[in-house]
């Protein structure tokens, strides 16, 4: 296994025009579904940004990955079937405690957010990546223990690749197994959307039995829309990257105590010093408006 994902670009582009063509041929009332070429610019700028800036941080968890393998005593063999198996799950479940602190904890939130900017939900949506890598090392690191470096970053290409294809409102539900056990377009789309019950749900990247086992499994119901609960006025990609970190600084610098301070930093988003609860982002969000074209979209 090795990095699967730069060879896999040129289908990422042949798929993303395939999915712009059938908008173009078949027509949608609602103005925020499908393409938009400002936000699409975005989405494009900042899978590029991200690919950069990961073959650099890569490096760094080479190094770190490699250095854990080497002082372990637990090596399994590499030319097993079983050893492959073990890794898959053991990718796929650290993913899904890495994609929901991402959810649950404001300056992880802060990194992921870019990825949600998007009120299109879209194949181009799937390359708006976050460009601040280095917070999933220590969700990875413990699998080096077991499994070398190279079939570590083997597995997260095959996992990346597939979570680009659940970018998509032209599949709709599959078969119900399917649906059981994986993570589908339909169960990702609930993940994106802005609804009360829709928010923070769905973190699986290849398999749903996660969410089912740890509780956040919500299947997809009422048309979704997708965005922040406070939407960005522009598609500007430093805007994107920067805006929450910004809103960080400022709360925390506004604190009149460490713990409020704390609270800023490591609650949820939406967390306030009246909090008494998680404070997460579904906690306090305002009601959502009824959908049309022209109103704002939430997370």
């Amino acid at each position: 296994m090795h990095d699967l994902v730069l060879p896999a670009i040129p289908f990422f582009i042949l798929f993303l025009v395939l999915e712009i063509i059938s908008f173009r041929h078949i027509h949608e009332d609602d103005d925020l579904i499908g393409y938009e070429r400002g936000d699409t610019a975005t989405s494009l700028t900042m899978g590029l940004t991200s690919v950069v800036v990961g073959a650099f941080w890569g490096l760094v968890a080479i190094a770190v990955y490699a250095g854990i393998y080497t002082v372990s005593p637990w090596h399994l063999p590499t030319n097993e079937w079983w050893t492959y198996a073990l890794l898959f799950v053991a990718d796929d479940l650290a993913f899904y405690w890495f994609h929901r602190v991402g959810h649950e904890v404001r300056v992880f939130w802060a990194a992921h957010v870019v990825h949600h900017s998007s009120q299109h939900f879209n194949l181009s949506t799937a390359l708006r990546q976050p460009i601040f890598p280095m917070a999933a090392l220590p969700f990875w690191a413990p699998a080096a223990l077991f499994f070398p470096p190279w079939m570590i970053f083997g597995m997260q290409s095959v996992s990346l690749i597939y979570q680009f294809g659940l970018h998509t409102e032209r599949i709709g539900r599959l078969w119900a197994p399917i649906e059981f056990l994986f993570n589908t377009p339909s169960h990702h789309r609930v993940h994106h959307g802005a609804q009360q019950q829709y928010l923070d749900r769905n973190y699986g990247g290849i398999l749903i039995i996660w969410d089912r086992l740890f509780g956040t499994f919500e299947v997809e119901g009422e048309r979704v829309r997708y965005g922040l609960t406070t939407n960005l006025e522009t598609n500007h990609p430093v805007t994107v990257v920067t805006h929450e970190w910004k809103d960080v600084v400022r709360d925390v610098r506004g604190a009149r105590t460490w713990r409020e301070r704390f609270g800023y930093m490591f609650a949820g988003p939406g967390w306030s010093p009246d909090d008494k609860g998680r404070g997460l982002a579904h906690d306090t969000a305002p009601p959502e408006p009824a959908r049309t074209p022209a109103a704002p979209v939430a997370r």
